[in-house]
């Protein structure tokens, strides 16, 4: 069988997006046809400050953009160069020229600086598509769907509604080809409520899990369940795909167990994109002497291409 070709936006550049995919790129190759989208200055300026050679078969999609590299920097400069990038990441693979897409970490603030609209890339493929992308992170033993993502925790009962919550949950079961036989809704609040003491959002919550169960005529979704005991291991036996009412009540658990292997991957679109979990690590950006772990971008990469 042919290799697929990926589509891979470099991120941002002053980080260890460019690092990440020269390093990579021998591992990568064997996987797919990667496709980076830069330009070969840029990219010849990156390999320079760490030392490294550029590989021969290392292809490019042209990027404009002719800066200095400021490693660490938030910098309306390579915010733009970021966004450049994965915006035509994304046209190749709508347009069928690549098969997935897989996107290097940006920086949210040098987005903004650059006059860049979206908070980041998922609220951006929300808007080209014009479709609810959800958001799933996880890797092969543990999965979390977000419900609601980087909005302040105190608007989060806000949108608690049992309406919005059928159709996110219809639409996360129908993002899968082969869809999990058993999905775990966590409550909102603590003890999922005790049976209103302490709230009466997962009565809405419950009310969503009975309709699309009904809809589905199987016991998919399950909950809600109590949030301080869904991820212990006997919980995690039963359940490999949650989702969580908010960012930090998925993620601090998974990020928890399992950081260095997780991705992040945007359902419900047109396209698969998947994602490194980390940001972009100014801290040890193109300096020497440090452990670059790779596994979230290898990862990323298997799941675009169907491993």
């Amino acid at each position: 069988m042919a290799k697929k070709n990926i589509a891979i936006s470099i991120g941002d550049i002053n980080g260890i997006g460019l690092e990440i995919a020269l390093r990579a790129h021998n591992q990568i190759k064997k996987l797919c046809n990667p496709l980076y989208f830069t330009n070969f200055d840029m990219l010849q300026k990156g390999a320079n400050i760490l030392g490294i050679k550029i590989p021969k078969d290392f292809e490019i999609e042209y990027i404009e953009g002719d800066f200095d590299i400021k490693p660490g920097v938030v910098d309306k400069d390579s915010g733009k160069y970021s966004f450049d990038s994965f915006k035509k990441a994304v046209d190749f693979t709508k347009s069928g020229i690549c098969d997935a897409m897989v996107t290097l970490p940006i920086n949210k603030k040098a987005w903004e600086i650059a006059g860049i609209k979206y908070k980041g890339h998922t609220e951006a493929l929300r808007d080209f598509f014009k479709k609810d992308a959800i958001m799933m992170l996880g890797c092969e033993k543990l999965f979390v769907a977000l419900f609601t993502e980087h909005i302040p925790l105190k608007d989060v009962p806000k949108n608690i509604k049992t309406k919005k919550i059928t159709k996110f949950l219809l639409d996360f079961y129908n993002s899968f080809k082969n869809p999990p036989l058993k999905i775990a809704v966590l409550g909102l609040n603590p003890h999922a409520g005790d049976e209103g003491v302490l709230g009466d959002e997962e009565k809405k919550i419950k009310k969503a899990i009975k309709s699309v169960n009904e809809k589905l005529k199987r016991d998919i979704f399950c909950g809600p369940v109590v949030p301080d005991i869904a991820f212990i291991p006997n919980m995690r036996e039963k359940f490999t795909y949650y989702v969580a009412m908010y960012h930090d009540q998925g993620l601090a658990p998974l990020k928890a167990l399992y950081f260095e292997d997780s991705i992040n991957v945007s359902l419900n679109l047109p396209i698969l994109r998947t994602s490194v979990d980390h940001g972009t690590a100014y801290d040890i950006a193109y300096k020497k002497d440090k452990n670059l772990n790779l596994k979230s971008y290898i990862n990323a990469v298997k799941y675009a291409i169907g491993f």
